[in-house]
């Protein structure tokens, strides 16, 4: 069995998340090549080395380029802010390094398709770190609508909902900052239900919506005394770049209707990602925050047991689940990285991306664009494709 040499650039939110599923994956699932996790990287030696060892790397690197150069690194884990995405997955593909990037793919649309292009011309295996298409239940509504059994798809409607930054107090973060992140709710968690909507229904092909920015100020930010961030103690603000909210209507290319909100300002949701798929012959619907079940709709049930069942999508027969628990012994968020990096490595030996590709990410990336133009003009906005075939 072979080894990959990983090398990770970013330690926070996602690159703890990332890091836990390296260690993981090989642990649960039968894969070849294993992963090592050789370095870490970020410019804070004092942090990144201290993340270096929390989170189960060999070393650390306080520059991206440092991995490039290593021999013993074959894949770059792209975990930093979007701004960074396109310089490192481009010098990491040009190295003759595989790329795992986090979404969304770019910040801009030109950027992406120059990802896309360098991807190609690589003949390296790549993937955007869209996770969520990898909970079994997903998994689950995928095999129901490729199998037919709610029929044609007509109706997509979708929310992710969450507070984190509900108070205006709360700092201006890179997320609140449009040329660091690109755009705000629109591309931070919108982007995970529109590679949704495009992996489960088909191609979107215009939009029309509106972007709003309720709280346009905030405190500046600074370290702490414990190595975080929160507000100045002084009353110097800043202004918020980026949308707090998006909601926008969507034509998929096969005929269906979708809706679409977004925001980070709904009190009391945490992380509520929830779908909706409405058929002419049955309908399913998804929520995040109770991700290991599916509501299923038949209507070729008898008429007096009509009604939406709850699916535990936890027996061995579910996609990723006979690796984990007994049945009803549910996974959680942190599978979904699991399972990402579990089908990576397998395209790796494989050589062969797997979905969600660079293609796929531009896929996204068009959507949050077209959204952009519409909010920006006030009319309906059509979808730019590649002239690539985008793996579905």
């Amino acid at each position: 069995m072979s080894e990959i040499g990983i090398g990770l650039v970013g330690y926070k939110f996602m690159g703890r998340a990332h890091s836990n599923a390296w260690r993981q994956v090989a642990r649960f699932f039968d894969v070849d090549p294993v992963p090592r996790l050789r370095a870490v990287a970020g410019r804070d030696e004092a942090n990144v080395r201290a993340a270096a060892e929390q989170l189960g790397w060999e070393g650390y690197e306080t520059s991206y380029q440092r991995l490039l150069e290593r021999d013993d690194i074959h894949l770059i884990d792209v975990c930093a802010p979007g701004n960074a995405h396109h310089d490192i997955a481009i010098a990491a593909l040009q190295a003759g390094k595989h790329v795992l990037c986090e979404k969304p793919l770019a910040n801009t649309l030109d950027q992406a398709r120059e990802m896309v292009e360098v991807a190609e011309a690589s003949g390296k295996v790549n993937m955007v770190c869209f996770n969520y298409r990898r909970a079994p239940a997903v998994q689950l509504a995928k095999k129901l609508i490729s199998e037919g059994r709610i029929g044609q798809v007509r109706h997509w409607r979708a929310v992710y909902l969450q507070d984190w930054i509900l108070d205006p107090q709360f700092p201006l973060v890179w997320r609140l900052q449009k040329d660091l992140s690109g755009s705000g709710a629109l591309g931070d968690i919108a982007a995970h239900i529109i590679d949704l909507s495009q992996f489960l229904v088909g191609p979107i092909t215009e939009v029309i919506g509106t972007l709003n920015t309720f709280i346009k100020e905030r405190p500046l930010e600074q370290a702490s005394a414990g190595g975080g961030l929160q507000a100045s103690a002084s009353t110097e603000m800043g202004q918020v770049t980026v949308d707090d909210s998006t909601t926008f209507l969507a034509r998929f290319e096969n005929g269906a209707t979708g809706t679409f909100e977004a925001t980070r300002l709904a009190p009391g949701r945490r992380n509520f990602n929830s779908f909706e798929i409405n058929g002419s012959e049955g309908s399913v619907i998804f929520n995040l925050e109770r991700l290991n079940e599916l509501q299923v709709y038949l209507t070729s049930d008898p008429e007096d047991v009509q009604g939406f069942r709850t699916v535990n999508v936890t027996e061995p027969v579910h996609d990723y689940a006979s690796a984990w628990w007994p049945p009803g012994h549910i996974i959680g968020y942190e599978h979904s990285f699991v399972h990402t990096v579990k089908d990576l490595l397998e395209g790796v030996k494989a050589n062969q991306s797997p979905a969600p590709t660079f293609a796929d990410g531009y896929a996204c990336q068009a959507v949050l664009d077209a959204v952009e133009q519409s909010a920006s003009n006030r009319q309906w906005a059509s979808v730019q494709t590649l002239p690539v075939a985008v793996s579905r």
